[in-house]
């Protein structure tokens, strides 16, 4: 069987990738920082690139589930990239997305391969249907709720601290540093949501993703108020939220919108992560080296094979 390295196996998201990988027959290696957590593992601290190495023995691919990527993807490409395998991480942290952004690499690499990042991405290019520009961009995550991991949490904080705690958004082509508070507005949901009151400009990964490969001006997320408020107050997450991922795009002067629906945005972010590995190691991607999602991979293709998990309407 195939093997594929999971580094931060014993996270809460990468323990939903270890059970994915098994599902679908391939042998994941569980790898991380923390020794004491990898019992039968292979532990490999991130300043220990020979340990690294000793990680990524035998391995076809690797996904990294550890955050804060600041502290994690480089060192682990950079592993990934001795060893010659194809590397893909689930960050949703803005600024470490576009430190990897900034690497040049012959080694397959897909950052953001999840919840955040990667399925609007893919979402977004489907709507597009070939076309590789759009005038706008719009992604309204309508989420029942969200009660953050500890890991959602610190990356939170890492990516705050980089970027001077200003907000960041994509307009007009370009990122942009603000100061000023976030905008609210109603976003019309498709039933049963319904019309929810939204945080506009509340930056997810999708604006640093969707630039990297489509000609956009503006690419703009929403979140629900609701589920801000949760992320806000912290506290142990006990229940796994329902999801409505409502995109928008407008090129041209005609409008195509797309819907995904789903449960826990931290379990759907494993069959993303491994059904990304698994259409690299068969072959099935669209452009070799560093690449988003939806440059990576037929989209539309992609958001089929994540049935039962994922469910898209086209409108």
């Amino acid at each position: 069987m195939t093997s594929v390295l999971v580094y931060g196996a014993y996270g809460h998201t990468g323990r939903f990738v270890v059970g994915e990988l098994r599902e679908r027959g391939f042998t994941p290696v569980l790898s991380g920082r923390d020794a004491a957590k990898l019992p039968g593992g292979r532990p490999a601290p991130v300043d220990d690139p020979a340990a690294l190495d000793r990680a990524f023995d035998g391995v076809a691919a690797v996904i990294n589930c550890a955050g804060p990527f600041a502290a994690t993807a480089q060192p682990v490409i950079e592993a990934a990239v001795r060893a010659g395998v194809p590397y893909v991480d689930v960050a949703a942290e803005l600024e470490a997305n576009l430190d990897t952004f900034e690497l040049t690499t012959d080694t397959v690499v897909v950052p953001a391969m999840a919840f955040f990042g990667g399925l609007g991405d893919l979402l977004a290019t489907a709507a597009l249907d070939g076309r590789t520009s759009a005038d706008e961009v719009h992604i309204a995550y309508g989420l029942s709720g969200w009660r953050p991991t500890a890991g959602t949490l610190a990356s939170g904080e890492v990516s705050r601290e980089r970027r001077g705690s200003k907000r960041i958004r994509y307009a007009g082509g370009r990122l942009e540093y603000r100061d000023d508070a976030l905008p609210t507005l109603d976003w019309e949901f498709p039933e049963p949501l319904g019309t929810r009151a939204v945080f506009g400009e509340f930056s997810m990964a999708d604006i640093i993703t969707i630039p990297r490969h489509l000609q956009v001006r503006d690419v703009t997320t929403y979140m629900t108020v609701d589920a801000v408020t949760d992320l806000r107050a912290g506290g142990k997450r006990d229940a796994a939220e329902t999801f409505v991922v409502d995109v928008v795009v407008r090129a041209g002067g005609g409008e195509r919108r797309i819907t995904a629906r789903g449960k826990d945005i931290y379990a759907v972010t494993a069959p993303l992560a491994v059904e990304a590995v698994e259409r690299i190691l068969s072959g099935r991607t669209l452009v070799k080296g560093l690449a988003p999602a939806g440059e990576m991979f037929d989209a539309a293709d992609f958001l089929r094979a994540l049935a039962p998990h994922v469910t898209v309407e086209t409108h």
